[in-house]
Order: C-alpha cells, then sequence, then structure tokens
C-alpha cells in the first residue's frame, strides 16, 4: 500500500480521476490514520472532566475527558495503572493526563493512552504539598525533638506578615488587651502571590540578623510568622520549600499561625509551635504575663490565707511548746522525782520481804531435812567406817613394813658376802696409791719412789716402792 501524504487529504484529491484513483480498505485507512497521528502528535499533554469511568476486571481502566465542546476516549493500560493512585480517578474529577494520541482500530476512534494522571488546579496544589512535606518529614525538619520551648516572658517579638493583614491587627488588639507593654517589631512582606514565598523567608531572615547585632534594643524573643484564611492557593506562600527552609534555619522560636484552625501550612509543621489562628497565636504569647496579672491580682488573699494558715500553725506550735515547758518545770520535774522514789522504796520494801519469805522457806525446807535424816546416826556410821579404814590402813602398813624388812636382810646378807671386809677376814689385802687413793691391781703401775698404802684385816701398812 502507497502512504498517503498530508497533500493528498486536500479536498481536490479525494476524489481523483478514474485512472489515478486509489481503493483503500477501511483497516488500510484506520493504520494510516493511526500513523499519521502518532507519528505527527506523539505525546501530548491534555486537560479535562473525566467522565462514563469504567474499572475493568482485567486492570484496565477506561472513561472519557471532556471540556465545553468535545470530548477525549482514553485508555490506562494495568502496567501504567499500577503505579498511579486511583483515587485521582473519579467522575467529575478535573485533571491533567499525559499520553500518546492513537486510534483503537477494532472501532476507528481516535483516544489518548493515558501514562500519567495529576489533578487540575488545587488537586496538584496538594500533591506537590504532599511531596514536599514527604521530603522535609525525611530530612528532619517536623523533629519533634529539635522544636524549642517558647520563652514565658518575652517583653519584644518579631511579626512575619503583611502591613495590611487583618491578622496583624488581630494580634496586636489581643496583645493590647492582655500585655501592653510587649513590643512589636514588624517585618513586613506579602503573604500571597508570586514571589510572596521569598519574602517571607528574607523577613524571617532579617529578624534573626536584627536580633543577633548585640544592641540592647534590637534582641527578639520569638518570632510569629502568621496571616488570615483563605484558599489553599492563597496561602501556598507557606507551603513553599525556601519558607520552611528559613524557619529551618531561624535562631529564634518561630511560631507559625496561617489560616484558620482547618489549614495546615508546611510552615506549621516546620515552627515549634503552630496557633490555630492569629489570635491564638497571640493568647500563646502573652500566657506567662497574662497568667502572672491573674495571679498578682489573687496575691492579697493568697497571702493573707498564708498569714492566717501561718499564724494558726505557729498558735497551735506554741501551745505545745507551753505545755512541754509546764512538763519541764523543775517543781514538776522535783515533784515527778519524789514520786518515783517513793515507788522505787516501795519496790525495795517488797523485794526484801520476798527475799526474806523465800530465804525462810528455804531455812525451813533444809530443817525438815535435816530432821528427816537423823545427823547423829549418820556421824555414828561415819565414824564406825573411819575406825575400820583406820584398822585396815595399820594392818595394811605392819604388812608391808615386814615385806621390807624381810628384803633389807636379804640384801644385806648379799652385801656381806660382796664386802672387801670379808675378803681382808680371808687373809686378803687391797694396796692403793696413797695420795689418789687409786687401787693397785698390777706391779706396773707402780713407779719407784711412789708412795702405797695396805690395808689388812687388822690395820694399815705405809710403804714407799724401790727399783
Amino acid at each position: 500500500m502507497s502512504k498517503i501524504t498530508k497533500s493528498q487529504w486536500d479536498f481536490g484529491e479525494l476524489f481523483p480521476p478514474e485512472a489515478l484513483r486509489q481503493v483503500l480498505t477501511v483497516g488500510e485507512l484506520t493504520t494510516s490514520v493511526k500513523r499519521l497521528l502518532e507519528r505527527e502528535i506523539g505525546q501530548i499533554w491534555v486537560t479535562g472532566e473525566i467522565t462514563n469511568l469504567r474499572i475493568q476486571s482485567s486492570g484496565h481502566v477506561y472513561f472519557s475527558l471532556k471540556d465545553s465542546i468535545a470530548q477525549l476516549s482514553c485508555v490506562l493500560f494495568r502496567g501504567e495503572a499500577r503505579t498511579i493512585n486511583r483515587d485521582l480517578l473519579s467522575d467529575g474529577q478535573k485533571v491533567v493526563l499525559q499520553g500518546e494520541i492513537t486510534v483503537y482500530e477494532a472501532r476507528g476512534q481516535y483516544q489518548l493512552r493515558v501514562v500519567t494522571v495529576e489533578l487540575q488546579g488545587v488537586g496538584a496544589l496538594q500533591i506537590a504539598f504532599e511531596k514536599l512535606k514527604q521530603k522535609l518529614n525525611a530530612e528532619g525538619l517536623f523533629a519533634a525533638e529539635r522544636k524549642r520551648a517558647l520563652p514565658r516572658y518575652p517583653q519584644r517579638i518579631g511579626v512575619v506578615t503583611s502591613v495590611t493583614a487583618a491578622a496583624l491587627r488581630d494580634v496586636i488588639h489581643v496583645i493590647e488587651r492582655r500585655n501592653p507593654s510587649l513590643q512589636i517589631v514588624l517585618a513586613s512582606c506579602r503573604v500571597q502571590g508570586i514571589g510572596a514565598a521569598e519574602e517571607i523567608a528574607c523577613a524571617i531572615r532579617l529578624l534573626n540578623e536584627w536580633s543577633q547585632t548585640g544592641e540592647p534594643g534590637h534582641r527578639i524573643d520569638l518570632i510569629l510568622l502568621t496571616r488570615g484564611g483563605g484558599s489553599l492557593e492563597d496561602l501556598w506562600a507557606f507551603n513553599e520549600e525556601v519558607v520552611a527552609r528559613a524557619i529551618f534555619e531561624s535562631k529564634l522560636p518561630i511560631i507559625s499561625a496561617v489560616g484558620h484552625e482547618i489549614d495546615f501550612t508546611i510552615s506549621d509543621f516546620v515552627a515549634d509551635l503552630r496557633a490555630a489562628t492569629p489570635s491564638v497565636a497571640a493568647e500563646l504569647i502573652t500566657e506567662g504575663v497574662f497568667a502572672s496579672r491573674e495571679f498578682i491580682a489573687g496575691a492579697t488573699a493568697h497571702m493573707r490565707r498564708l498569714v492566717r494558715d501561718r499564724l494558726d500553725t505557729d498558735q497551735e506550735g506554741l501551745r505545745r511548746l507551753l505545755h512541754q515547758l509546764l512538763r519541764s518545770h523543775p517543781r514538776r520535774r522535783l515533784q515527778e522525782n519524789a514520786q518515783r522514789l517513793d515507788d522505787l522504796e516501795s519496790s525495795l520494801s517488797r523485794c526484801a520481804r520476798s527475799s526474806y519469805r523465800r530465804q525462810d522457806a528455804l531455812w525451813q525446807a533444809v530443817s525438815a531435812r535435816l530432821l528427816r535424816v537423823k545427823p547423829a546416826q549418820t556421824l555414828m556410821r561415819r565414824r564406825q567406817s573411819l575406825e575400820r579404814a583406820v584398822s585396815r590402813f595399820g594392818e595394811h602398813v605392819r604388812l608391808h613394813l615386814k615385806g621390807l624388812g624381810t628384803r633389807l636382810a636379804a640384801v644385806e646378807s648379799r652385801l656381806r658376802l660382796l664386802s672387801p671386809n670379808n675378803v681382808l677376814e680371808r687373809g686378803y689385802s687391797i694396796t692403793t696409791d696413797e695420795i689418789t687413793g687409786r687401787v693397785v691391781r698390777s706391779a706396773a703401775e707402780v713407779q719407784p719412789g711412789q708412795s702405797l698404802k695396805t690395808r689388812l684385816k687388822s690395820g694399815e701398812i705405809r710403804s714407799v716402792a724401790s727399783r
């Protein structure tokens, strides 16, 4: 089949002469149209309202995209549907679609094969809000441990808002009512529109730099970031990343009070404290001073109550001390000691009488026992026993002495037999050295001139040894 060029679609060429006419089948024509659309248009973005939404059991999604003039058939195949949030697809929802123009040849209709779905208008902003929220949360900008406590008695605050904002008037009204001495430093900026986010971030940094100059009149205790309610588009400046970074980098604590109670912005999550409304933020800032004013107003009655309680306590203590003093008076102590002495005397008398009765009972018992045992008879029995023992002892001594005499006589007889005198009586003599008395047993022991003494049975002979 020959290729159909764009010029062939001119009206004049739709009906060429018979010789030049080329007849196409429906399928060929549809295929040519499909190729032409895919080549000439290809990937596009298109916006409109969803209608006739159908989700097949196969997982494919079919719907039409319409506006006030026309409508376009769309198909979201199962493969792309897995990566797209199906909650974004519903009848009546305005969306922005990215896809490829093609032709469904079976019906001969062109359609958009969808690959990306985004909500139009507010929906797109909400998606951007959620993406930025997830990103900053992952970086730790929302971490509770980094949030700082607000000073209880601030003396000067910085306010970041528009000079014409109704929120500023609400804040000033609450502060004048609750803490008129609180000073306000206004960093005016736009709070909506193009460039508002950059101005808000610059105002936050400007207040930080101004407070850090070191001059006494420049010190700021905290910053209030605020504006009144509005649509999501009106509040969008407070959802910009540049504002979130400026809040995170601030050296001063920041309160975010943007919109109404139901409105939440990125600045609310990054700030050290979120207030539902600007008026609530002003009340939180002045809470310490306002509560102190109420305390001071009731301090007089409170002090009277404390004084009365202290007097009652002191009077009760005085009564106790007086009672103790009376108990500790010398006369009282003397009386107590006298009474105690009487008690001790009575106790001593009772003890003496009791001891006497015990000893008397013991004596009576001993006397009774002595009467029962009859000591005279006992003494007579003991005397007889002693006499018998003395008699046995005398007999034993006599027998022992007799045995000793016998033994002595035997020993004496033996000694007599062995005595030298007995030898001398038989005619023998004993010669000894006259000087030393040593018995001479051999002639070789005698030296010439040695004095000797010879003992006989009767008498002694002295002599001198010769050669």
